[in-house]
């Protein structure tokens, strides 16, 4: 069995002070892919840089406090893909693939397009880029699972407030249109949504920090396992952990049945 946990850290210092990392320790995990570190790679505590009797992969973005994404494992990878060739985003350190026998595990940090046009216009430029990139790995004949902070909800029921939103970032018709393409087109397979195709208030893994989203539960579904069908369908069990907060974003897990000897 295959354990992946993915979690949008919003600062992996402040996550770990709120208990992520002994957290972690106690589920047994084989591959976590987190995003959002806010951290360079000085900054890491030991404790930080290998948890749980695991090994740490990093690819921090070069602005200091910003983005960052990386993949804990029990397991040496055979291979690390640092990046995605783009100089743009590859700064702002989005993308780090480890590779284990056919497997790959992408820890992936989507912009988010909320806070200007200009980050929108960027998001727009990252998806134009990101769909071909997932051709190729779907076309690769590995087995892939792409985890991490999506910042897009792709239909109605992947968030609470979905009529007051269709013109905001997230859930814009070109977002959803796009990740339709990927689960239409290129046969990608949503881990959640295959075993809970009607959850709705249940599948909710970020929530604002404004008003009481979290109290009332008013939230968004954007963290996911997205899989390659041989993968995906192997997909047996998944949940969102809600009994602590350790960031805005909660943990998702998703039990593959799949070998995997660490």
């Amino acid at each position: 069995m295959l354990r992946v946990v993915t979690a949008n850290l919003n600062g992996i210092r402040s996550a770990s002070v709120k208990g992520f990392l002994t957290w972690l320790g106690q589920q047994d995990a084989d591959v976590v892919c987190v995003q959002e570190l806010k951290a360079q790679l000085p900054d890491l505590t030991p404790e930080m840089s290998a948890p749980a009797d695991m090994t740490g992969y990093f690819h921090c973005a070069a602005k200091k406090g910003y983005s960052g994404v990386g993949i804990y494992t029990r397991k040496a990878p055979d291979r690390i893909v640092e990046g995605l060739g783009h100089e743009e985003f590859d700064l702002e350190g989005r993308y780090l693939q480890a590779d284990f026998g056919n497997l790959s595990v992408v820890s992936l940090y989507l912009p988010s397009g909320s806070s200007s046009e200009e980050r929108q216009a960027a998001k727009f430029r990252f998806m134009d880029l990101f769909l071909p990139h997932m051709a190729e790995l779907r076309a690769s004949g590995r087995d892939v699972v792409i985890c991490g902070d999506w910042n897009i909800a792709h239909q109605a029921i992947d968030l609470k407030n979905w009529r007051s939103n269709q013109k905001n970032s997230g859930f814009l018709p070109e977002e959803r249109a796009w990740l339709s393409r990927l689960f239409d087109e290129q046969g990608w397979v949503d881990t959640y949504r295959r075993l809970h195709p009607e959850a709705t208030d249940a599948c909710y893994t970020w929530w604002s920090n404004r008003g009481q989203a979290w109290a009332k539960n008013v939230g968004w579904r954007l963290d996911y396992q997205i899989a390659t069908p041989d993968l995906g369908a192997r997909a047996v069990r998944t949940a969102v952990y809600k009994d602590e907060r350790f960031s805005d974003h909660a943990p998702l897990t998703v039990d593959y049945d799949l070998p995997f000897a660490g």
